[in-house]
């Protein structure tokens, strides 16, 4: 893997140095195609000043030299400006072009080490649950146990199952909205309870960490059920990968100037400023595929952006305080029944 990952590294460099090397040459071929051509005009103005010296004897007033004259200036200046004009054109095409060329370039083997990241980290996230549920079924079958550890077996072998089929629904649910191929099934829900249950949920499934809520009661807004529980799970995942074991998730719903706002905070390394926008994007996860710890395949955030922008929401991430990373998404239409 390694391998791989220094040889697209080396081939993207080969790229970008071939690429300026032709840059260069163009733009050098044009400055010389320049030079040429004002060489090639002032050696006409001297043939056209040559031939007016030999017939000026010829000429049967002065002032008629003196226009003759004035017109071969002009012609030389018209030839400058032209030169200029044209080769001034050309370079901002070329110029242009080559900016078009090189940012598309770059994109799309920017998107071609994106999914290479997303090939290895998908590899892994299979073949782990794989394995694990291979190993607990094996032990099943080859050992006599007592009833306390096959259910303990059978509990772990369920749970590497479901993050398995996790992650396949993350995969296709990715394709379909990036196709808008799924449609929304929007109804008036009860927020908080939503959100409550799904914690609930959450606090059985993850025992490495302590999750905190503060629900604000009786919220209601339009959405789709499903949708809004994965932007959740998401946020708490991977909250998880990232935050140190038994440390503290702390999810809040509260409003704020009369805006919504859901926050998902962990105590983990927080996210750098440069990488806050990056990290939405399709596929794209912090540090080395080869060297990073936190597993992951690089959609769970882009899925929550994704689902937060078609519920009218807003997505942002900051700095926790005193340490770490808080998720923050705000909707203006909303209701509070209040007692």
């Amino acid at each position: 893997m390694m391998r791989k990952f220094f040889n697209k590294m080396q081939e993207g460099q080969s790229v970008s140095f071939i690429y300026l090397l032709v840059l260069a040459y163009t733009i050098v071929a044009l400055i010389w195609w320049g030079v040429l051509l004002f060489r090639q005009s002032e050696q006409i103005s001297q043939f056209e000043k040559q031939n007016l010296s030999l017939r000026i004897d010829s000429l049967a007033q002065p002032v008629e030299h003196q226009l003759e004259f004035q017109r071969i200036e002009k012609d030389a200046h018209m030839r400058s400006f032209k030169y200029v004009g044209e080769g001034a054109i050309f370079l901002g095409i070329i110029l242009l072009g080559a900016l078009f060329v090189y940012r598309a370039v770059w994109k799309y083997m920017k998107l071609s080490r994106q999914q290479q990241n997303f090939m290895m980290a998908v590899t892994h996230e299979l073949k782990s649950p794989i394995a694990a549920a291979k190993l607990n079924l094996e032990t099943i079958r080859r050992h006599r146990l007592d009833e306390e550890k096959q259910a303990k077996l059978i509990d772990n072998t369920i749970r590497e199952t479901n993050r398995l089929d996790q992650l396949c629904n993350n995969i296709l649910l990715a394709a379909q909205l990036e196709t808008h191929n799924y449609q929304l099934f929007k109804e008036p829900l009860d927020f908080s309870a939503l959100l409550e249950g799904n914690i609930r949920e959450l606090r059985n499934r993850i025992a490495t960490h302590v999750i905190n809520a503060d629900i604000l009661p009786h919220v209601w807004l339009e959405g789709d059920k499903l949708m809004l529980q994965i932007i959740l799970s998401n946020l708490v995942e991977n909250a998880v990968k990232y935050a140190p074991r038994n440390s503290t998730i702390t999810v809040r719903l509260f409003e704020s100037g009369h805006r919504l706002k859901l926050q998902v905070s962990d105590e983990g390394p927080g996210v750098p400023d440069e990488e806050k926008e990056r990290i939405f994007m399709k596929f794209y996860r912090l540090g080395n595929e080869n060297t990073r710890k936190a597993k992951g395949s690089g959609l769970g955030l882009f899925l929550t952006a994704k689902i937060v922008e078609q519920h009218n929401g807003l997505i942002w991430v900051k700095d926790n305080q005193p340490a770490g990373a808080c998720f923050e998404i705000m909707w203006q239409e909303y209701s509070v029944q209040r007692a």
